[in-house]
């Protein structure tokens, strides 16, 4: 478990290098692409931070802690400027549940199209 941690803070500080370029995203998402992409491929096997990772998702809502904090701190700031805030969250959130649905939209049509990929998930699809 500790080799996976290894990994994932491997990443993310080669994340937060190319971040500290100036390349105007966050270290963070950047290493997490990377770790996706070396994953992907091939390079980091799964087995290697699945246990690390399983640790981190079952402790996810303490790094909820910090934001609820932020959001107490600058409460005041959020208060002048609630239509702004408001209107973002909305407005994201419409653009996210549009584009999740073309793209589901779009793979279905997809998948009757090409029919499954992977062959039958269980006993009972089994093809006759």
């Amino acid at each position: 478990m500790l080799g996976g941690f290894g990994f994932i803070l491997l990443f993310l500080t080669i994340g937060e290098a190319i971040a500290l370029t100036g390349i105007g995203l966050p270290g963070n998402v950047i290493g997490m692409v990377m770790l996706a992409l070396a994953l992907a491929v091939g390079v980091v096997k799964l087995d290697a931070v699945k246990p690390a990772s399983d640790v981190l998702l079952k402790n996810l809502a303490f790094f909820f802690i910090p934001a609820g904090v932020g959001v107490m701190v600058h409460g005041k700031v959020i208060a002048a400027n609630w239509i702004a805030i408001t209107v973002s969250v909305v407005v994201s959130f419409l653009v996210v549940l549009v584009t999740v649905g073309l793209m589901q939209k779009l793979l279905t049509r997809r998948r009757l199209r090409n029919g499954p990929r992977n062959g039958p998930r269980d006993q009972s699809e089994k093809p006759s």
